[in-house]
């Protein structure tokens, strides 16, 4: 494809894919079709409008995606749109496991694509649930009632990495697990590193 608008590193991008190429190149012709500039992005192609993001492109194991930066503010009236993970709260995929799939839904595509520029245009923002809204595991308070300081530098640490550990700390069913989890990241805490620094 060559196109003014194509970018060379999205061309050397899916040069070199080696898996969900003819789906790459596909998804890529319906974003340029709506008038998208393209951009390589996270290493993924990334589609945007005004300099704003509105899509990425993405590859997986079981299936590649359209990932709407905004998508969770989408009417999606197929209910086609997924989370990409079981926290994300902005980010919502549409997902493809071939070509032909693709193209039978590329209307629908295009329809959604446009509806997230106007999301963007409109200056609508996905209202995000803040740090305090998480709820502390009780192992994690207990420790905090034991060691003043570790509370002390968790309450430091940038509300991300406070959810990371959050999140990562109340994903075992089991209290031991947890507790374990803990312990072994206190040093981490206290060193005012974040759980993948």
């Amino acid at each position: 494809m060559t196109n003014s608008r194509t970018n060379p590193k999205v061309d050397e991008f899916l040069s070199t894919a080696k898996k969900w190429q003819e789906e790459f190149k596909r998804l890529r012709t319906i974003a340029l079709g709506c008038d998208l500039t393209e951009e390589l992005k996270w290493r993924l192609p990334c589609y945007t409008a005004e300099s704003k993001n509105i899509v990425v492109i993405q590859g997986f194991k079981e299936y590649c995606a359209l990932m709407f930066f905004k998508g969770a503010l989408l009417k999606d009236p197929k209910d086609i749109l997924s989370r990409p993970g079981e926290n994300s709260q902005a980010q919502r995929q549409i997902r493809f496991t071939d070509v032909q799939e693709i193209a039978g839904m590329e209307p629908i595509i295009k329809d959604y694509i446009y509806e997230a520029i106007e999301v963007e245009k409109a200056g609508l923002e996905v209202s995000l649930k803040t740090t305090a809204e998480y709820k502390i595991p009780n192992e994690l308070q207990t420790k905090f009632d034991e060691i003043p300081a570790l509370k002390t530098a968790f309450e430091a640490l940038t509300p991300g990495r406070q959810r990371a550990y959050i999140l990562y700390f109340s994903q075992p069913k089991q209290s031991k697990t947890r507790e374990s989890r803990i312990e072994k990241y206190m040093q981490q805490i206290l060193d005012g590193k974040g759980l993948n620094d």
